[in-house]
């Protein structure tokens, strides 16, 4: 298939969606089309520094309204067009997900349309949020007579129809938080997105969906790690740490500023040792800034340290981080044999080597995930670090169906029927909130 020209002018659009993701490090937003033909179009997209987010959690209500405003104005300009409403992503407020397993009986006649609305109605009966936040509740598989991977049963006769529920589940009160925050920037939410479930959509084939995959979202503070099988998300863990752990170690163990350090990890950060690291001598500070901030402990005259010692401090830490990761994977059961391929995404994706350092941590084919080479993306927004942001509004476009839309019209005393398969996410989280 040929790409379509860059300066080729732009198709009539038919619908548009907006998303913000709001990050610790920074905050995104991005505007998206959808043409007559389904083609996807990036309009417009941003991004600014965060402020009053910590770990994913809002810590100051008017610093982080203010970045989600910037980010959406600066987007909205570049787009030519404003927005009233976003979906929005939730990387941080501990989340976590279960299956929920629930059967009706059929009587070995064949199943209808009206049978899998029942099944799902009767499935809400057993979400079980224990205090929690429900942000998602979604058929995973269903089940005939026991047995699992039934894409869709209608038409096929059981004795039993069965579904597992997959429900992601998030602390209350940050989630509001986030609401908040974006109301206050004078936008409605339109959703509120695991960030795993975006980053998938972004950066996952249909086809690793379907095998079964893990994706591991290294966020600054925040790192999800999610698998994949059927088509699904089935488990999640969410791990508070990232990539500016990395970043911290390298200023206190050098005895420098966060901002000098960020640089160094960006600039000359490996998590891959070569064997000229110890030769080759890496300044401190950014071209031009020789004489700002404090010189790093063990440095030369010229404020300069050898790479090798930078990589060890990297990999240092990011043994650390895997080892949590790797237990996350482990408690989900995708290790070892039942294990498979891992997918990078996220901010932290982009260290130089991570891939190949996890591959030999993990023992498990790693590679790095980015979003789509969708028209009008920029070239600054097609990293790892902007997957989660145009996953969302893909994410969007498909809409998958939440149980909690399903069947408020059936009664017992009666054949369920009316809705069918139609009602959105969308939906569910402006009745949740």
């Amino acid at each position: 298939m040929m790409a379509t020209p860059a300066n080729a002018p732009l198709p009539r659009i038919s619908r548009v969606f907006a998303a913000v993701n709001i990050g610790s490090f920074r905050v995104s937003a991005m505007i998206m089309g959808q043409a007559e033909d389904e083609e996807m179009i990036v309009l417009g997209s941003s991004h600014r520094r965060a402020e009053g987010i910590k770990r994913g959690y809002v810590t100051d209500m008017r610093a982080a309204t203010h970045a989600i405003r910037s980010a959406v104005e600066t987007a909205e300009a570049n787009a030519n067009t404003s927005v009233s409403s976003v979906w929005i992503g939730c990387a941080g407020a501990g989340l976590s997900s279960k299956i929920s397993s629930v059967e009706i009986a059929i009587g070995g006649r064949r199943i209808d349309e009206d049978d899998i609305e029942h099944l799902l109605f009767a499935a809400r009966d057993h979400i079980q949020p224990d205090g929690r936040m429900v942000l998602h509740a979604q058929p995973a598989h269903y089940t005939l007579d026991g047995a699992h991977g039934v894409a869709d049963p209608t038409g096929l006769h059981a004795e039993a129809l069965g579904v597992d529920i997959h429900v992601t589940l998030a602390e209350g009160a940050p989630v509001r938080n986030l609401i908040e925050a974006v109301q206050s920037a004078h936008l409605d939410v339109e959703g509120v997105v695991a960030s795993p479930l975006a980053a998938a959509h972004a950066c996952l084939s249909y086809e690793e969906r379907d095998l079964g995959v893990a994706l591991i979202e290294i966020g600054a503070q925040v790192t999800n790690v999610s698998v994949h099988a059927g088509g699904m998300l089935l488990g999640l863990r969410s791990i508070p740490v990232g990539s500016n752990d990395i970043t911290d170690a390298i200023a206190s163990s050098l005895g420098i500023r966060r901002s000098q350090a960020e640089r160094l990890k960006c600039v000359a950060g490996s998590a891959i040792a070569t064997p000229s690291d110890h030769r080759e001598m890496i300044p401190v500070n950014a071209p031009g800034d020789e004489t700002g901030g404090p010189l790093a402990r063990g440095a030369d005259e010229q404020n300069r340290i050898p790479r090798a010692e930078l990589v060890s401090i990297v990999t240092d830490r990011l043994g650390t981080m895997t080892t949590e990761i790797g237990k996350g994977l482990k408690a989900m059961g995708f290790s070892g044999a039942n294990g498979g391929q891992v997918v990078l995404t996220g901010g932290g994706a982009e260290l130089h080597g991570i891939a190949e350092f996890m591959q030999g941590a993990l023992g498990l084919p790693v590679r790095v995930g980015k979003p789509p080479a969708l028209r009008g993306l920029p070239e600054a927004h097609a990293t790892p670090g902007f997957a989660t942001l145009a996953g969302l509004c893909l994410y969007a476009v498909e809409d998958p169906v939440d149980i909690r839309t399903v069947g408020p019209s059936y009664q017992p005393t009666r054949r369920y029927s009316g809705l069918g398969l139609v009602n959105r996410v969308m939906q569910a989280v402006r009745e949740y909130f």
